[in-house]
């Protein structure tokens, strides 16, 4: 919120009479602001103005108490993911960095954008202190800049009528620029993936995880609306015991239909069915095989994992003989179940043979296959691997983790990191989606990390996949919280799609998770385990898989001319009579 000796608050005319605007305020000998009239004064000689960075961290000095909580509403947002699930907070959080911008220049905002996403990520990433406690701060750093812009987006939206609604769409437009960019994007820490269990996520089925994003988003903007209208009439009470006029209680009622709007929106996906029915359904078996130790070296020695593998499929196939499970229809194995390419390693190959013909169905096994044309590269793929025929159909992952699969710019990065050497080959994206054929399932194959990217699952889907397998390793980040916190994003997934999801991982958390996001059925990390269950099959296709992407450009276009109508209101503003000339210059200094 707005303090110190600069701002006042003042009632605004322009359709948002309920709500403060707030302008500057020239303190005791300083020259009035330009627009404004000066009497018996020359015009101060001109001076250089100071450089960005400097004049952001003078805004950063004015501004540290109002930091302070936006850094504290950061590390509220990132408790709402898991491990620790306070999915409320993530509406607080909102609400907290709309309130504090409400009314700012753009770079205080910028500034409290910053404040704000950095102890967000901090917090959200330390996952990655298992390669390093620098990999954190960096990547943290590097998000964080996107939330600064965000900041800067909901200080000068906040001067025009509807502002919640700017405000919202402008966290979509955030997470529409940083699910793509730098290099491909890094979706963790979406609005939606911290609400995969909540009221919010059955708007999934309609507009996906950029319309779950959207409606926390707008609820939390809504209470900062809320609480704007609150603070406003708390100040108009004080006056009032000061010899003021009393405010007439109609004054509460822009807090009161804030709040209410907030509460709709928050109970608005109870109101979207979200399909559950099956067409059918197939009998699967996941195998967890366990791997040597969690962090970077979990590989251990060659065909460790592979073996813990084939010995976990080896006693599956002993119950079903002993009549202590049912057989299954197809049996998945996570990524990286084998530790060696099986084409070129003859006893990988044997030892996948082996397990496969034990349980006698289709297996899909995850496994690093030398690229066959290009030297020096490695495929990650899910191989569907048949009893009788033996490896067929695969599906290649098309979105390889920079700096963790393959390293940008290796030859310049490589002579002063030397830590790039831990990935000592690049990894060849795929150029197809993972809809394969396991025995009688036909199967959407989304490997690790992809299921972060909408595109890639959506595209799944609309390629035929009936049920969604995430062939996954984080036995890097084992007991760390990121493996529940991608199982979250399968959550979100099974109601987006209207599909039950499989997770597989070496070392957990695997799991099945039902159509409508319930997960019915998780492993413990670091166990050798085996999970049986029915898997429902379905064809019908939700809103979202039909609508794509449009509802989250969309919202992001709408956002972005919302920002882009500040600066031309503020220049209508100026000119208009000799008495607006002061607000006007105000509103054109708050939209630089």
């Amino acid at each position: 919120m707005p303090s110190g000796p600069e701002t006042a608050a003042v009632s605004s005319q322009d359709g948002d009479a309920a709500t403060p605007r707030v302008i500057a305020q020239p303190s005791s000998g300083t020259p009035p602001r330009a627009g404004g009239t000066t009497t018996g004064a020359q015009e101060p000689p001109p001076t250089r103005r100071p450089g960005r960075l400097r004049r952001l961290g003078a805004a950063a000095r004015r501004l540290w108490p109002a930091s302070l909580v936006a850094a504290l509403a950061g590390v509220a947002l990132a408790l709402a993911f898991p491990p620790y699930d306070l999915w409320p907070l993530s509406v607080l959080a909102v609400a907290a960095l709309s309130f504090l911008t409400r009314g700012r220049t753009g770079r205080q905002g910028a500034w409290l954008g910053f404040a704000f996403g950095f102890p967000f990520f901090l917090v959200l990433l330390k996952w990655l202190n298992t390669i390093g406690w620098d990999v954190v701060v960096g990547l943290s750093l590097l998000q964080a800049l996107f939330l600064m812009v965000l900041g800067a987006g909901l200080a000068l939206t906040s001067r025009l009528p509807l502002w919640p609604l700017w405000a919202a769409c402008l966290w979509v437009a955030e997470e529409l620029v940083r699910d793509r960019q730098p290099l491909g994007g890094f979706p963790w820490g979406r609005l939606a993936f911290a609400n995969t269990q909540t009221p919010f996520t059955p708007l999934a089925a309609l507009g996906g995880a950029p319309l779950v994003t959207f409606a926390v988003a707008l609820c939390g903007a809504l209470l900062a609306w809320a609480g704007w209208a609150l603070w406003r009439l708390a100040a108009e009470y004080r006056a009032a015991r000061g010899g003021g006029e009393r405010p007439a209680p109609r004054r509460a009622l822009p807090a009161v239909g804030a709040a209410s709007l907030a509460a709709a929106v928050g109970l608005s996906g109870y109101a979207v069915p979200v399909g559950t029915d099956a067409a059918d359904t197939v009998r699967i078996a996941v195998v967890q095989g366990n791997v040597q130790q969690p962090g970077m070296d979990f590989l251990g020695r060659p065909m460790l994992i592979l073996n813990n593998h084939v010995e976990a499929t080896e006693q599956l196939a002993a119950d079903v003989a002993a009549g202590r499970v049912e057989q299954p229809d197809l049996v998945i194995w996570p990524e990286n179940a084998s530790d060696l390419d099986p084409y070129k390693y003859p006893e990988a190959r044997q030892a996948i043979d082996r397990a496969v013909a034990a349980v006698g169905v289709p297996v899909l096994v995850g496994a690093l296959v030398d690229h066959p044309t290009k030297e020096g590269y490695v495929e990650n793929q899910g191989i569907v691997w048949d009893p009788v025929t033996g490896p067929g159909a695969s599906y290649t992952k098309q979105h390889p983790v920079p700096f963790g699969e393959y390293v940008p710019f290796r030859e310049q990065l490589s002579t002063f990191i030397s830590r790039l050497e831990r990935v000592p080959r690049d990894f060849y994206p795929g150029d197809h989606t993972g809809v394969l054929d396991v025995g009688p399932a036909r199967l959407g194959d989304v490997i690790c990390f992809e299921v972060a990217y909408d595109g890639i699952v959506r595209d799944t889907v609309n390629a035929g996949a009936r049920a969604l397998v995430i062939q996954t390793n984080n036995a890097t980040y084992g007991r760390t919280g990121q493996p529940e916190q991608q199982l979250a994003m399968s959550s979100l997934r099974a109601v987006e799609h209207g599909r039950a999801v499989v997770t597989a991982a070496p070392s957990g958390l695997s799991a099945i998770v039902a159509p409508d996001g319930t997960v019915e059925q998780v492993t413990e990390e670091f166990t050798q385990d085996v999970l049986v269950g029915e898997l429902p099959l379905r064809d019908a296709r939700t809103v979202a898989d039909r609508v794509g992407a449009a509802p989250e450009w969309a919202l992001a276009g709408l956002g972005l001319l919302a920002w882009l109508a500040v600066p031309v209101r503020a220049g209508r503003r100026t000119g208009q009579g000799k008495g607006e000339q002061g607000d006007g210059a105000a509103d054109a200094g708050a939209a630089r």
